[in-house]
């Protein structure tokens, strides 16, 4: 891998888009460090130090880069653009309509797109209000009084749009990612947000565990299980099921084509990470709920352990579970693959174009899909159990858990393959020239 990075640095044309990712990741940690005008962040700080990120908001801090926590521009960060992509993938499997717009090629992506971004908006708004509502009844904004209503509703005008400017400023920023440098801008965003809170939260937590004795074994202890979480993820990862296709001797008018085998891959974590942001978005729900309860009250009590009890992790493990299945079966359709080899003249040995085609794929969809959601759960379940046991004054554990590993990883090795199809292509070009 850095071999790939260190060839690609020496070409001039991938040097220049290298360097313009480099400089959109400093645009957006300059960004995450802008307070929003007329508030008071360090009432936001001293809010999520006492609560502990406070549920669901602990992952938008996570993908934006610590944002949240200091209300700085980019405190949405991406996830409404994420959450409006998701929707819009689940409403194309529920409206046929969706479906045959997104085959219409690049026009009906477009309108798709454009719709995803209108959803974004609104997305956007609704959660700048929701936070709104949850740091007023905390205080942090000051108390709304007869003579100065009209004050206060300025200051939640002015911080709304700018969460919801702030968060279609990223959206723009990860488009001009992704067609001016390498990869996919949104993925990266989220991959340079995680990356930047690492160094520093390993760094405090060095810092404040000066002159405990069981510092240095704490730190190698999770330095093993950091690097073995790394390698059991990119071994998964990049695990797939290879079924060999073939293709008969045809004749397309006076040309006739040699019959060649193929392969068709079907990856082991066909989901990605979007189960374990369902699952999160929806156990965590509760923590941030309980935030707008008295502290003193025997719900929230009981609403503040969950996170930390048994019943909580394997609630957490059955929804990932039920979130893999289902995502994968919305993103691959056996019955489209199955056709589309027929249209092609493909075949798989011993198994009859059409119908079979399509029961043989569902068959190893299956056991795909259940390696890549036990998987899942054992990346995203087992490492922080196991931190919280055995490790629990390290904070950077909050950092290397299942979503942050799986996306750090999946955007590094995606963005090695496009670098490597880059150089590939280059190679070919200056052969023809």
């Amino acid at each position: 891998m850095i071999q790939i990075y260190l060839h690609a640095w020496n070409v001039p044309e991938i040097r220049k888009r290298l360097v313009y990712v480099l400089i959109m990741f400093v645009i957006f940690v300059a960004g995450a460090n802008i307070p929003i005008p007329t508030t008071q962040p360090e009432n936001i700080i001293k809010f999520f130090e006492k609560q502990g990120g406070g549920g669901i908001f602990q992952l938008l801090d996570l993908f934006g880069g610590g944002a949240l926590k200091r209300f700085s521009i980019f405190a949405l960060g991406i996830m409404p653009y994420i959450n409006a992509s998701i929707i819009f993938n689940l409403l194309v499997v529920v409206f046929p309509t969706l479906k045959e717009l997104q085959k219409e090629g690049e026009s009906g992506r477009k309108k798709i797109a454009a719709w995803t971004r209108y959803l974004t908006v609104l997305l956007a708004a609704i959660q700048a209000m929701g936070m709104l509502i949850l740091f007023r009844n905390q205080g942090l904004f000051g108390e709304a009084t007869a003579a100065n209503t009209l004050s206060m509703f300025k200051t939640y005008f002015v911080v709304i749009i700018t969460l919801v400017a702030g968060t279609m400023l990223l959206l723009w920023i990860g488009e001009l990612i992704s067609e001016n440098g390498i990869g996919n801008g949104v993925s990266l965003l989220i991959f340079a947000g995680i990356i930047s809170r690492l160094p520093i939260q390993f760094l405090q937590d060095f810092v404040s565990r000066t002159g405990d004795p069981n510092a240095v074994r704490d730190f190698i202890y999770f330095m093993i299980i950091f690097v073995g979480m790394i390698t059991f993820v990119v071994y998964v990862h990049t695990a797939e099921r290879r079924i060999p296709v073939h293709y008969a001797r045809r004749q397309v008018g006076r040309r006739y084509y040699e019959g060649h085998t193929h392969y068709l891959p079907l990856k082991v974590n066909q989901a990605g990470v979007i189960p374990i942001i369902f699952a999160v978005s929806v156990l965590l729900f509760p923590s941030t709920i309980a935030t707008f309860l008295p502290q003193s009250s025997r719900a929230y009590q009981l609403i503040q352990g969950f996170p930390s009890s048994v019943t909580y992790y394997i609630l957490y493990a059955i929804m990932i579970g039920i979130f893999t299945y289902f995502y994968t079966a919305v993103t691959f359709d056996p019955k489209d693959v199955a056709d589309n080899l027929k249209k092609n003249g493909g075949f798989i040995q011993g198994i009859r174009p059409g119908p079979q085609t399509q029961r043989y794929l569902e068959k190893i969809l299956e056991k795909t899909t259940f390696i890549g959601a036990l998987f899942l759960i054992t990346v995203a379940v087992i490492p922080p159990a196991v931190f919280q046991k055995f490790l629990p004054g390290l904070q950077t554990m909050s950092l290397v858990g299942g979503t942050s590993i799986l996306i750090v990883v999946g955007v590094a090795l995606d963005t090695v393959r496009e670098l490597d199809a880059r150089l590939t292509m280059l190679k070919y070009e200056s052969a023809i020239e």
